[in-house]
């Protein structure tokens, strides 16, 4: 492998390391959000562009850098922009962001791994990329791993990048559309000083509708797969 293409790795580790040693993490809490909520809504309407420009970028970094607190940039965004606005600039976020990360894991060590993994991960890769869409679409619709994870795992088993930004695009839009609608009601919660857990999101028709979806998602597949069988 050229060592050039160990750069960009070896970027986003510092920077990794930068963020949990400066403890950003502190910062991306509900907490943080009810403490700094003045200060950050006077921002959003004095500069209005500049703040949302600025949301975009610290999504990005927190999704490509993999840190904890998505989900709490997800609710600020409702919060500070509506749900509207707020859950466009997360979708852009959470894109651009999770296709960094896939960018950069592709580039260092995709190939690298496949060619030393042997004929499992070839099996798997093959299978992998043939339904890759609705494999990472499901993935994203029912988040059942880790984001930082599933987006990595594409760019291992040589997932194409349009299919990719595809998936990862329409998969984020039911979440972030549901924590974005219960972030926009953060300020009444705030104003009744009761607590907010990210649990409460979460409810059982959330759940089910996200795994019905994700059940749709893999439809065309399954019936591929009975079509394939029958032959």
């Amino acid at each position: 492998m050229s060592p050039k293409r160990l750069v960009p790795l070896l970027a986003l580790a510092a920077l990794i390391v930068a963020a949990f040693y400066l403890r950003v993490d502190q910062y991306l809490t509900l907490d943080a959000l009810r403490d700094n909520r003045a200060a950050l809504l006077e921002f959003v309407q004095s500069h209005s562009v500049v703040a949302a420009c600025a949301y975009v970028l610290a999504y990005v970094g927190v999704v490509a850098l993999s840190l904890p607190g998505a989900a709490v940039m997800t609710l600020a965004g409702g919060f500070l922009f509506g749900v509207p606005l707020g859950a466009t600039l997360t979708i852009i976020g959470a894109t651009v962001g999770a296709t960094l990360l896939y960018l950069i894991a592709r580039s260092a060590a995709g190939d690298v791994l496949r060619e030393r993994a042997g004929p499992f991960l070839a099996r798997m890769s093959n299978g992998f990329r043939k339904d890759a869409f609705n494999y990472l679409l499901f993935l994203r619709l029912v988040p059942v791993l880790p984001f930082w994870a599933v987006n990595l795992a594409p760019a291992l088993l040589g997932m194409r990048l349009e299919p990719f930004v595809a998936a990862t695009a329409i998969g984020v839009v039911p979440g972030t559309l549901v924590f974005a609608a219960f972030g926009a009601s953060l300020g009444q919660i705030f104003d009744a000083g009761a607590e907010v857990r990210l649990e409460d999101v979460f409810s059982p028709t959330l759940i089910a509708a996200l795994l019905g979806l994700g059940a749709l998602s893999l439809l065309p597949v399954i019936l591929r797969r009975l079509r394939e069988g029958q032959q």
